[in-house]
């Protein structure tokens, strides 16, 4: 009776301890409209904690026909890395209407950054600092 109530402990001790070798990600979504930006003319700004592997998603209006495009600068590089950035076309048939930067963005070491995002006409004499998206992360075990 013994050997099999150690063997079932046995089993389950590894059973844990393998299903705690698969971690998984927590996935933060943030989308910001044209409204928004509308309403809170000077700034947006987000705080966001995250462990390393969490991924950001960032969806920010955007219309290109207008000549702004967003670009943002961190203040500490690699915290966060980019792992993808489109467009999303606008769902309206519309002309001019807009559509969606997406980024996706995952914590990649400890730390804090600050990611400044502008949303401007980037030639010289285009205007600058449309609309600006701050966002703060700290990457923690």
């Amino acid at each position: 009776m013994k050997p099999r109530i150690i063997a079932l402990i046995i089993t389950v001790i590894l059973v844990l301890t393998t299903v705690s070798c698969f971690v998984t990600s927590r996935d933060t979504h943030v989308e910001i409209s044209c409204d928004d930006f509308t309403e809170n003319p000077t700034s947006i700004r987000n705080d966001f904690e995250m462990e390393i592997g969490d991924k950001l998603y960032v969806v920010l209006c955007s219309n290109p026909s207008t000549g702004f495009e967003w670009s943002y600068k961190m203040s500490v590089p690699d915290v966060v890395n980019e792992e993808e950035h489109d467009f999303q076309e606008p769902e309206s048939e519309v002309v001019g209407a807009p559509g969606k930067d997406l980024w996706t963005l995952e914590a990649a070491r400890l730390g804090t950054t600050v990611i400044s995002m502008e949303y401007s006409q980037p030639w010289e004499g285009g205007i600058k600092g449309e609309w600006t998206y701050t966002i703060n992360v700290t990457v923690e075990q």
